[in-house]
């Protein structure tokens, strides 16, 4: 049997690139509930409209960075500790 497992939360931030860099000119920042950050990354899309549509990821340890093919735009995926 398996047991829950704890929804942990996310924080997202998407934003328009410059040169294949984080331009940070407009951003859309949220948090999401999941269990796994690859659950977190398919809600982050969801929320966003990106779902179907094509990324290149990048994983930085800590955070999990998705460029948009097409498109000159990236999205940060990561972990947010809520006993602050």
């Amino acid at each position: 049997m398996r047991t829950k497992e704890k929804l942990e939360s996310y924080a997202f931030e998407f934003t328009d690139t410059f040169g294949g860099e984080a331009n940070y000119c407009w951003v859309r920042r949220g948090i999401v509930k999941a269990r796994t950050l690859a659950g977190a990354v398919r809600m982050a899309k969801r929320e966003l409209g990106l779902n179907g549509h094509r990324c290149r990821a990048a994983n930085y340890g800590d955070e999990t960075a998705l460029y948009p093919a097409g498109s000159c735009t990236v999205l940060f995926v990561r972990w947010e500790d809520q006993s602050l």
